[in-house]
């Protein structure tokens, strides 16, 4: 853990809906329960809907640089993407919630991973292929579709997004899966809840989640 040994939660939300998300709300219910666990937990909040740059040909053409020739103007271009991977390292636990649009992830949720994919920072090449340099950690993915079956053969979201943190070190990656919303929520929700219940279990007493320490990320 980082910080003198405190727990550390960085919370990803991808939906361009602020309200009636249904991912943002599963994802409530994930960090209510991880802040049962730690309550002394350090949570940052990193909303897409505020969606952070794009990469774009300098960005590409600062990140091929070696990082001891960069010039400031280089230095300058990676600087978001160099926010965006300390805070992922950062993290103790990492909960990132994303709709499923048009069978993909939202661009937003492209252009973080594109920014947090980075080579030397990230993962790095060895003669047996990349190699993810973050340590591992929990990665609940919350994830919600109006029609398409998670597991399917048009689930491109799954497998890609559980590739992804693999590729960058993170292996213990926790699916929470809300499928068919489109036909009402009711259900899907009750099913989503219990992928929740699965990796934490309800406390026997309820108690009242805290958000102490909060950190809006920008």
């Amino acid at each position: 853990m980082h910080e003198h040994n405190r727990f550390n939660i960085l919370r990803v939300d991808s939906s361009v809906r602020r309200e009636q998300s249904i991912t943002r709300k599963l994802g409530d219910e994930v960090v209510q329960r991880l802040m049962r666990d730690h309550p002394e937990a350090r949570l940052t909040l990193r909303d897409l809907a505020d969606p952070v740059d794009f990469i774009d040909a300098d960005w590409v053409a600062a990140n091929l640089t070696d990082p001891a020739e960069r010039d400031e103007s280089q230095h300058l271009a990676l600087a978001e993407s160099d926010r965006l991977v300390a805070e992922l390292d950062a993290a103790d636990a990492i909960v990132l919630t994303t709709p499923v649009y048009n069978f993909s992830v939202p661009a937003a949720l492209k252009a973080w991973i594109d920014m947090i994919c980075r080579a030397r920072l990230s993962f790095h090449y060895t003669a047996k292929g990349p190699q993810g340099m973050l340590r591992d950690r929990p990665a609940y993915l919350v994830m919600a579709s109006g029609g398409m079956p998670f597991g399917s053969p048009v689930d491109f979201v799954s497998g890609y997004l559980r590739h992804i943190f693999a590729f960058i070190g993170i292996q213990d990656v926790r699916m929470v899966q809300a499928e068919r919303t489109g036909g009402g929520v009711t259900a899907s929700e009750r099913a989503a809840r219990a992928m929740i219940d699965a990796w934490l279990p309800r406390a026997a007493v309820a108690t009242t989640a805290r958000y102490p320490a909060q950190e809006i990320a920008s």
